[in-house]
């Protein structure tokens, strides 16, 4: 489960799409609370996602062969071949080196802070939320090794937004160069991260699950 959450953690946390956004929120006007509605509401969405789960599962793991331990392998098989057929089809079609931001993103300058909330919401890339999910369905909540890699997981996956917010908010003249210049390479990348960060999580999910129901059959 450890291994799991690290790799779905850091693939959430790469994520261009609500990288560029926030950057872009940390300009506006008030932009450090802005930013930092953003981010905390990106953490209650992985929180209340985890917390959902663990009150399914009552904190105890399902038996190995249950049918609650094989719905959980078949919602990550799922996932990962959604995300790969995801990022093939958008590999075939083409990436191109840089379109710009899209045009919602030039008004970010001018939302509110419950629309940067609104944003997390809509930016969070919730497959792989989903299979974050699914993961902690094996969660043991009578372990302390669990309490640690769940906190782990929460911030890994909020790690580009708190770095950023703590730079912004500590040396706010040297963030806004260097963190304009982290969104223009992102938007000109920004395809190709969201194709290899897709196939690669996608990958892993689907061989990691098709391997463990094999071993249940």
């Amino acid at each position: 489960m450890v291994l799991d959450l690290v790799v779905i953690g850091t693939a959430i946390t790469l994520g261009p799409m609500h990288n560029s956004a926030f950057i872009l929120l940390l300009s506006a006007n008030r932009g450090l609370l802005k930013g930092l509605v953003f981010t905390l509401t990106w953490l209650l969405e992985l929180v209340a996602v985890v917390a959902g789960v663990l009150l399914l599962t009552g904190g105890d793991p399902p038996s190995r062969h249950s049918a609650p331990s094989t719905a959980g392998l078949v919602i990550k098989l799922t996932l990962g071949i959604t995300l790969v057929v995801y990022g093939e089809r958008k590999r075939r079609r083409g990436t191109t080196r840089s379109r710009g931001n899209p045009k919602w993103m030039a008004r970010l300058d001018r939302v509110s802070g419950w629309t940067a909330a609104g944003l997390a919401i809509l930016l969070q890339p919730w497959a792989m939320v989903a299979a974050g999910g699914a993961t902690v369905m094996n969660a043991d909540l009578s372990s302390a090794v669990t309490f640690v890699a769940l906190m782990g997981y929460f911030l890994l996956a909020t790690a580009s937004l708190l770095a950023m917010e703590l730079y912004a908010c500590f040396a706010p003249t040297r963030a806004h160069i260097e963190l304009e210049r982290l969104r223009t390479a992102v938007a000109t990348h920004q395809d190709q991260a969201i194709v290899v960060l897709s196939l690669l999580l996608g990958l892993w999910l689907a061989a990691k699950s098709t391997y463990e129901l094999v071993r249940l059959a």
